[in-house]
């Protein structure tokens, strides 16, 4: 297997311009690596660093230490990259759902070039978010003991005018993300695989090392200190992991196949004969957005209660902001119905069955057994609700899964996180359709590709 692997990744610099496009994107990503390792100036970033180091597994900061991964650890070194990516994919997200429910935008998405004028929409929104989350954050670093649970330094240097450090700090923010979603844009162009998504993957990935350092003094703990896991744990943990990672590349791959039969037809003088395909419905059709629409909405209501009660001295106010913290159970059970909400709202926005069956119909295509029109629209609509609840019971699953691990057995977040959640369906997600692409330059080319049987097939 592994010699098979090897032989697949010489192959892969044979081919002049899938080496260029592979060397192109990791040059590309080094400089990205780079924007979330780079200080803003005026920063204290050094004491944020070591803060992160002794408390990032608390409630709070837990989720703020999950930002910071999206970030690849920007955001803790107040990097220019601390934005991250992450306001580009949320302008991006706004822009799909008013497609979906503006009758202008849809029309526009249709025309020719319309694509194109969405695109540029999402790049002003995306300017407009980075200079308002740009400005939030220069505050939050001016008021870090109120931000961070337990941080009691200063991460605005002394000296430093405020609103000087305020502007400044919002334009190299804005910067940095509009930097990163043009170097993200050059690698969809002209390097291997999605651009935006591989920004992110290699953000987590950054993560790793201490991962392995956190997993290693989990079992071998500094002299004096005795170590609560033993042998057992280890092999529960890797079992754990490889069963999450077979689980997730299932499901991700996994389709509901639809047959489908077309009749024969006459176009002018010209007859073409019918046939037989499928139509693929995904199950896991919204990928990883409900979870990540989930945790946006969690995460703030917990922060904004909390400094609401210290700075008005209210205790209930505190005590729903600790009702709310990563790992409660009320915590817990709204993160899987909004999981489960956001799963079929992101279905009913973007898998419009009534437009499908009408193109069918159009197309002289049918489902075998199901009339063309209204019947095969409410056919479609009940089986990808089936499907759909099925996708969104193993995306709570799976985003459940690192935080009962962190809270039962007390596993760093740097360790757990790999175990499912985000990070994992990110990663899986990324790789698979890099592979992909990097799959269709060897085939093409008559070389072996990852998998000896050819192209990545999933079924459900």
């Amino acid at each position: 297997m592994l010699k098979s692997i090897i032989n697949t990744l010489s192959n892969c610099f044979k081919i002049p311009e899938l080496k260029s496009r592979i060397l192109f994107t990791l040059f590309v990503l080094a400089i990205c690596r780079l924007a979330s390792l780079i200080p803003c100036p005026g920063t204290n970033s050094a004491a944020l660093v070591a803060f992160f180091q002794q408390h990032g597994n608390t409630a709070n900061n837990g989720l703020l230490g999950m930002y910071s991964m999206f970030t690849g650890g920007g955001f803790e070194r107040c990097a220019i990259g601390s934005l991250g990516i992450m306001p580009y994919i949320s302008a991006t997200i706004i822009i799909q759902l008013l497609t979906a429910v503006v009758p202008q935008l849809s029309k526009l998405a249709r025309e020719e070039g319309g694509r194109a004028k969405l695109v540029q929409y999402g790049r002003v929104g995306t300017l407009l978010l980075c200079i308002g989350q740009g400005w939030f954050m220069a505050l939050g670093w001016e008021h870090a003991g109120d931000l961070f649970k337990g941080f009691s330094g200063n991460l605005v240097a002394t000296g430093v005018n405020l609103w000087v450090f305020r502007i400044e700090t919002t334009v190299i923010l804005a910067t940095g993300t509009m930097l990163l979603m043009w170097l993200g844009e050059q690698i969809t162009e002209r390097g291997i695989g999605n651009g935006i998504s591989l920004i992110i993957t290699i953000g987590i990935l950054a993560r790793l090392p201490a991962a392995v350092q956190g997993a290693w003094d989990m079992f071998f703990p500094p002299p004096g200190t005795e170590s609560t896991f033993n042998w057992g744990h280890a092999v529960a943990l890797i079992l754990l992991l490889c069963a999450v990672i077979a689980g997730v590349i299932a499901v991700t791959q996994a389709q509901r196949k639809i047959p489908v039969q077309y009749a024969q037809r006459a176009v002018g003088r010209k007859i073409y004969s019918g046939g037989s395909s499928f139509m693929p419905l995904r199950v896991n059709y919204a990928g990883v957005m409900p979870v990540i629409f989930a945790q946006a909405l969690l995460m703030f209501p917990s922060m904004l209660l909390r400094l609401a009660g210290t700075k008005f001295n209210a205790p209930f106010l505190l005590q729903m902001s600790s009702s709310l913290d990563r790992g409660s159970i009320l915590y817990l059970t709204l993160y899987g119905l909004l999981i489960l909400f956001f799963s079929y709202f992101w279905v009913a926005t973007q898998f419009n069955e009534i437009q499908i069956a009408d193109d069918m119909k159009k197309g002289g295509g049918y489902i075998p057994g199901v009339r063309p029109g209204l019947a095969t629209s409410d056919f479609l609509h009940k089986t990808m609700s089936r499907i759909t609840l099925a996708g969104a019971i193993f995306l709570t699953a799976i985003a459940v899964i690192p935080i009962l691990l962190q809270e039962l057995m007390k596993i760093p977040i740097s360790v757990s996180q790999f175990f499912g959640g985000t990070s994992l369906l990110i990663m899986v997600g990324v790789m698979l359709d890099t592979m992909r692409q990097m799959e269709s330059h060897l085939l093409m080319r008559h070389y072996d590709g990852f998998l000896k049987k050819g192209r990545i097939k999933g079924r459900f």
